[in-house]
């Protein structure tokens, strides 16, 4: 029989599933995949059956209903102070994933380079081959996971048609400052290319810093296509709900993409995230907050088990290096070892690597209960004898 698609066929099974199966095996607590085990927001949920039973069941626009994308306009202008027009400069899609395919299938000709910063998120580089892109990598370090002039020197050229970069960052927990954004800025207006800017985690960022979209700084407003996400900003990761703000004439071929994609989103999720997105501050500061009590309590339970804690500035993840343990094996061997023997499942950095990937660094997600967290802490103590 003939081969199916050489591309996608190239990939194995996600590191996620992966590493899920082999939880349930052994009946670990699986801190692997980034979802809260919470029920959400009950307003946002009885919006959402409301709509459901009483509002409209047929298809909505390709673009998403008016008070969805009027929500998202006032969202901009409310927490960054951007004018966005909601019939040109708005669309809703069915989740990030389908929002950054969308993005990548609309912008990208066969033999575009695109700038991507590793570690990254594991769909950017498969929709990238997938559109005809040519990827040129950045790579980023721990602790501070940066990147600098000469970085950008190595990956940018005439070719660069456009950079994707993940901010706050899964699964580094980075949450880039304004000089870094300044300097990405500065070479995307010289090799004349746009940036897609996947930021689901917008409001998941701790410790009082501010998330800087990139769109907001000066010239980036017409290069720049913002996306975010309901499953994050109200931790409905299963609603799929996601969003694209973007100056028309780099949404309009988006959207072509979108149509032939998804086409459109259930009606009743729109409306219940118009409503969410219409919570008052108190919502929004009160959802980083309860994750930053969350990474604190887990870092301090990895700490405790002699885990070197690298700092996480945002998203539901932090990373923790394994070189005190003197293990004989890399990051992956090691989170195999870590299920197996004490009963937690994490997931190692380097899977989020093409190339150049360190070797020591694994991903634990705190967006999880409070008593489960406790409890992998504890076997993690146990199984290294300082429990």
């Amino acid at each position: 029989m003939k081969a199916g698609n050489a591309i996608l066929s190239s990939y194995g099974t996600t590191i996620f599933e992966v590493m899920s199966r082999l939880s349930e095996e052994h009946g670990a607590i699986n801190l692997g995949q980034g979802f809260p085990d919470e029920r959400g927001p009950a307003d946002v949920l009885e919006a959402a059956s409301k709509a459901l039973l009483e509002g409209w069941n047929q298809y909505p626009s390709m673009m998403g209903t008016p008070e969805l994308r009027q929500a998202l306009a006032a969202h901009a202008r409310r927490f960054y102070g951007l004018d966005v027009d909601w019939k040109t400069e708005v669309m809703v899609t069915s989740g990030a994933t389908e929002a950054l395919t969308a993005c990548l299938l609309g912008l990208i000709n066969p033999g575009d380079e695109v700038v991507l910063f590793q570690p990254m998120y594991d769909s950017y580089l498969p929709i990238v081959r997938l559109a005809g892109g040519v990827p040129r990598f950045v790579n980023l370090t721990a602790p501070d996971w940066s990147f600098t002039r000469a970085d950008l020197d190595a990956a940018f050229s005439d070719k660069t048609k456009l950079v994707l970069i993940n901010d706050p960052l899964n699964p580094a927990a980075k949450v880039y400052d304004r000089a870094e954004l300044d300097l990405l800025a500065e070479y995307v207006k010289r090799f004349d290319a746009y940036v897609v800017c996947d930021e689901v985690y917008e409001h998941i960022v701790f410790d009082g810093r501010p998330h800087i979209p990139l769109m907001t700084l000066p010239g980036m407003r017409e290069r720049c296509l913002k996306i975010g996400s309901a499953g994050k900003t109200f931790s409905l990761t299963g609603w799929k709900v996601g969003y694209v703000t973007a100056a028309p004439q780099l949404l309009q071929p988006v959207a072509k993409a979108h149509q032939f994609l998804t086409f459109t989103t259930p009606p009743n999720l729109q409306a219940a995230v118009a409503y969410g997105l219409n919570k008052d501050d108190a919502y929004f500061s009160g959802l980083a907050s309860a994750m930053q009590a969350k990474r604190d309590r887990l870092a301090a339970g990895l700490e405790a088990a002699g885990l070197e804690v690298l700092p996480s500035a945002g998203t539901y993840f932090v990373v923790a290096d394994i070189r005190a343990f003197g293990f004989d094996g890399d990051d992956q061997a090691f989170c195999r070892w870590l299920v197996k023997e004490a009963g937690v499942t994490a997931i190692p950095v380097s899977a989020f690597y093409v190339e150049n990937a360190p070797a020591t660094c694994i991903r634990f997600c705190f967006s999880k209960k409070d008593e489960v967290l406790d409890a992998a802490a504890d076997r993690l103590k146990r199984r290294f004898g300082r429990g």
